[in-house]
């Protein structure tokens, strides 16, 4: 039976782990390989890499970053930052990685969630759409760490990548990220609706009723958050953290 899957999602800029507010001001946390560690021990469902400097900084994957990540990992691990390449992603797959998430590579070349897709399988194609509210309503998709607008709705993006072949879309709420407040549930609403893809949504939990909440009302979904797994308190003490197995069969069995 197919379960909503709570995952942990790590942010690396300058080789460290960090947090960001609103994709601004990335606060350091410590070494990300300290928290994958921490997080098998916690037997976590998933877990999201995510260099945030790759595209930015206009290079490609480091290889061998990505290489000490995925022989420490004992989970399903998907890593994205600045793969534009079918060559790259067969390396980082050689690697051990099961989902690559593309954002930047795929809004500027489409066809890449194509090419990858027919490769490998659309399992393993991951489509990170980070949307940012407009000034006189709607959404619209922003890349290069919030700082480049697309000019396009993540709603139009969602249906053609769902085309192309991606096996599953992450909707990532520039506006919600760090504040811990709860997740934007209008956007991840109008996502749902757009397509039969597997959804992950991120971008404002902020304690796990915020994923309860997320469970309860979309059922099988992806629940991933950044701050909630790497804070503690109203203080932000930095404290990797998760649900014991208990507390999470709870936490499912009592909103899905």
């Amino acid at each position: 039976m197919l379960r909503p899957r709570i995952i942990p999602c790590l942010l690396v800029h300058d080789k460290g782990l960090v947090k960001t507010e609103h994709f601004k001001n990335p606060r350091y946390l410590g070494d990300p390989m300290n928290a994958v560690r921490i997080f098998n021990e916690k037997e976590v469902d998933e877990l999201i890499i995510l260099d945030i400097d790759a595209t930015a900084e206009g290079r490609g994957p480091d290889f061998k970053m990505i290489e000490h990540w995925a022989e420490e990992c004992r989970m399903p691990l998907c890593y994205g930052g600045g793969v534009t390449t079918v060559e790259q992603a067969q390396r980082i797959f050689a690697l051990g990685v099961e989902k690559i998430a593309f954002s930047a590579g795929a809004v500027n070349n489409p066809e890449i969630i194509r090419e990858i897709s027919e490769k490998v399988g659309s399992q393993s194609v991951v489509v990170v759409l980070d949307v940012k509210k407009k000034l006189f309503g709607g959404y619209e998709v922003y890349t290069h760490n919030g700082k480049k607008s697309t000019g396009k709705s993540p709603y139009e993006l969602i249906k053609k990548f769902e085309q192309l072949g991606a096996g599953e879309i992450v909707i990532n709420s520039i506006d919600k990220d760090g504040e811990m407040k709860g997740y934007d549930m209008k956007l991840i609403e109008a996502a749902r609706k757009e397509t039969t893809l597997p959804l992950t949504a991120i971008g404002g939990a902020g304690k796990m009723e915020d994923i309860g909440e997320l469970i309860n009302k979309f059922g099988i979904i992806g629940a991933a958050a950044g701050s909630l797994f790497v804070f503690k308190g109203k203080l932000k003490a930095v404290l990797i953290n998760y649900p014991n197995f208990a507390d999470k069969e709870n936490l499912i069995k009592k909103y899905f």
